[in-house]
């Protein structure tokens, strides 16, 4: 065979992965193979693969006589919407997908290649964890990619897709990236399996169960979005990677728009309902502001009392937190607060502006917050919003009371521009837990205390509980009508474009872990 067969038949076994017949259970399975889905995530004819001859060097348990060209991953670059982009999709079907020392080189290497070319690192997961043959090779393989992730943090942006399998020591990966993507029914994550968890504790638990995309969606936080399947996922990693920028030091993307700047919308007059606690759905004010109403939500299923995400404001990539007061009333509570927490710091890493719609009755109360910590947790947003240099902007719909008014994005921790609807009650807390406060003894002497209460409470919140008394103090740049709020978020943004702000010199804050 001449040396131009050869590298041909190279070329060939590496594309056909571990054969005809597991392409055929991955199909199976319901899912893409490595290849099909670099083909789909990228932009057609694209990409370009790194390392595609590149084959294990253990000799021992017979794995000699068993070399794939590749060694189950795909890893390159290509461009997304015309931007480059660098990613890795392991291969289930040679070897399971697991991890070899010259796997994990190939992974690194991309990951140093888009670190230092400034671009965005996707890596889709699909991997049976460490190649137990190779013992402790492995296991450094996946200590150097974590130490990449950490060292490429705030610089490029990092998502992960998990795609089947990511278990042990694998997970640690995807939790360090800025956005891990779940499928539904073919993918899940977890340290120790069922049977470890059975056999330790002697819990019964499905994998779906212990570490299924609804689980990490809703209850752990873990993973920021659930998908259908595979064609949906890297749809989605497209859309995200639309918002961003390509690093740290440029700008995101424009995104060109018919939506006028100065439309104002009728509906936001009646959003907020007359009674003070009487809930509404934040998203269709969300939805009423942006371009095109178009709002990619993160973290939709876990939290819910608080919604983050991201939009467009006259073609302008923006980062959103608002408090959801159809939700635990809007209340910040522990997940709510280390959810809107990270979401901060990743748009203040990435130079995305952020607008905070407020309606915060205050923390929840309960004995099972305080002894887990909502002292602790709740400082971390109030962190995250008072270490952010990005252009801040914060629209107060209604309630603001107490430290949660403070944590909120406002004026008192570098917020630039700090606005009000009229229907916004800005005080220490609410008007009936402060009257049973300040009139608590004229209350229990009087022979109506029903009506002397209704009466207070109406006092308290003419005195206190609108955005004026903010206003004459400067907390509040201006009041303004509802329907104004995309025209008055543009203006002012397009005022902070030229913002720069900067921490004290250090090498970096203690946030509160």
């Amino acid at each position: 065979m001449d040396k131009t067969q050869h590298l041909q038949d190279l070329q060939r076994r590496a594309e056909a992965g571990g054969g005809e017949e597991r392409l055929r259970r991955q199909h199976e399975a319901g899912k893409l193979t490595a290849r099909e889905r670099i083909e789909f995530l990228f932009d057609p004819g694209s990409f370009h693969e790194v390392d595609k001859l590149v084959t294990h060097r253990c000799v021992d348990f017979g794995m000699a006589d068993q070399v794939v060209p590749g060694d189950g991953v795909v890893a390159g670059q290509g461009r997304v919407d015309g931007r480059i982009v660098y990613a890795f999709a392991q291969d289930f079907t040679v070897f399971g997908g697991s991890l070899s020392e010259t796997n994990a080189g190939k992974i690194v290497k991309i990951m140093d290649l888009a670190l230092k070319m400034g671009a965005p690192v996707v890596g889709l997961n699909d991997s049976g964890g460490a190649r137990i043959q190779e013992g402790v090779l492995s296991l450094g393989g996946y200590a150097d990619i974590f130490l990449r992730n950490t060292l490429a943090s705030g610089v490029i942006p990092q998502i992960s897709a998990i795609m089947g399998p990511c278990a042990g020591g694998a997970v640690y990966s995807p939790a360090i990236t800025d956005f891990n993507i779940m499928v539904e029914g073919t993918s899940y994550m977890f340290v120790t399996g069922p049977e470890v968890i059975r056999t330790v504790t002697h819990e019964q638990v499905t994998k779906e169960e212990l570490g299924g995309a609804l689980t990490h969606n809703a209850t752990s936080g873990v993973a920021h979005f659930s998908v259908p399947d595979d064609r949906e996922c890297l749809r989605l990693v497209r859309e995200l990677l639309g918002y961003l920028p390509s690093n740290n030091v440029d700008d995101a993307p424009r995104r060109e728009t018919t939506d006028p700047a100065d439309r104002e919308d009728e509906s936001l007059e009646r959003i907020v309902p007359a009674s003070p606690n009487q809930p509404y759905d934040v998203l269709d004010l969300v939805h009423a502001i942006v371009d095109e109403g178009a709002f990619l939500e993160v973290h939709r299923h876990f939290a819910k009392n608080i919604v983050v995400g991201f939009a467009h404001l006259a073609g302008r990539s923006i980062g959103i937190v608002a408090n959801q007061p159809a939700h635990l009333a809007g209340t910040l509570d522990i997940d709510a607060s280390v959810k809107a927490a990270r979401f901060v710091r990743f748009c203040d890493a990435f130079n995305i502006a952020l607008v905070t719609f407020e309606d915060v009755p205050g923390f929840l109360p309960g004995v099972r917050q305080e002894h887990g910590g909502i002292i602790r947790h709740g400082a971390k947003l109030l962190f995250a919003f008072a270490e952010a240099t990005v252009p801040k902007v914060t629209v107060i719909t209604r309630k603001a009371y107490g430290g949660a008014y403070c944590v909120m994005s406002s004026k008192h921790i570098r917020t630039d521009v700090n606005l009000a609807w009229p229907t916004a009650e800005i005080a220490v807390m609410g008007p009936e837990g402060a009257v049973n406060i300040l009139y608590g003894r004229e209350l229990q002497a009087a022979s109506d205390a029903d009506a002397l209460r209704a009466k207070r409470v109406e006092e308290f919140r003419e005195k206190f509980a609108n955005p004026y008394v903010a206003a004459s103090r400067g907390f509040v740049d201006e009041v303004i009508l509802p329907r104004q709020t995309r025209s008055k978020l543009i203006a002012a943004l397009a005022g902070l474009e030229t913002k720069r702000d900067r921490n004290p010199p250090k090498k970096h804050g203690n946030i509160p872990l």
